[in-house]
């Protein structure tokens, strides 16, 4: 009786452990889908006499192309800047800075130790898996494949420049690395990472900003 009922509250305890360890895992996952954690670094001297006003985006002529994903960098962008007193000018004549923007993007495929480190681009299905069963009744072979996720590289920067004599007055760049794909959605918190500490030229430092709610 006793044994029975050790075995009972045993059994209890180990099922409330593992739910608590699941509740653990799941609060941790939510931590992470609500903040990105990105690598900043900041260069030039902004003036201690200046104070932020209208700019206008200032594309580079690899960007004549592209105009629509230029302009998603400066949807993406225009909230950041926003917040630290920049306003968009109605044009070039009514600016005081130009800013221009950049952004990158890398992957880099897994390797699978089971084909000696080839990367995944060799065999792109995933990793293969042999399986079977073997009796008097017949056999069975099955053939498996287990997918891994790149790893990508984000990256944005920014330049702003005085528009009228074209010096330099403050650059930032700001970036992100994970596994599986780049998310578009990622700009606007990657922008708010490099702009966090304008007008101050910092090295090299972890930024953590938080995700917005989708609408």
């Amino acid at each position: 009786m006793t044994t029975a009922r050790t075995t009972r509250f045993s059994a209890l305890r180990w099922l409330t452990g593992g739910l608590l360890c699941v509740a653990m895992l799941a609060l941790q996952g939510c931590a992470a889908l609500n903040e990105v954690r990105t690598e900043v670094q900041t260069f030039g001297d902004w003036p201690a006499t200046r104070s932020p006003g209208p700019y206008v985006f200032d594309r580079l002529p690899s960007q004549a192309n592209a105009a629509d994903q230029i302009g998603q960098l400066e949807a993406a962008a225009a909230p950041a800047l926003a917040s630290h007193g920049f306003t968009l000018a109605s044009g070039p004549d009514q600016a005081v800075y130009t800013v221009q923007l950049t952004a990158s993007t890398r992957v880099t495929p897994r390797y699978d130790p089971f084909w000696g480190g080839a990367p995944y681009w060799y065999h792109p299905w995933g990793r293969p898996g042999v399986g079977g069963w073997w009796g008097t009744g017949g056999g069975g072979l099955a053939l498996s494949y287990r997918m891994e996720q790149p790893y990508v590289e984000m990256l944005v920067g920014v330049v702003v420049r005085d528009r009228r004599t074209h010096a330099v007055l403050h650059e930032a760049r700001a970036s992100l690395g994970r596994l599986g794909s780049a998310d578009p959605a990622l700009y606007a918190p990657l922008f708010d990472a490099a702009l966090k500490d304008f007008p101050l030229t910092l090295g090299p430092r972890t930024v953590i900003v938080p995700l917005q709610p989708a609408p």
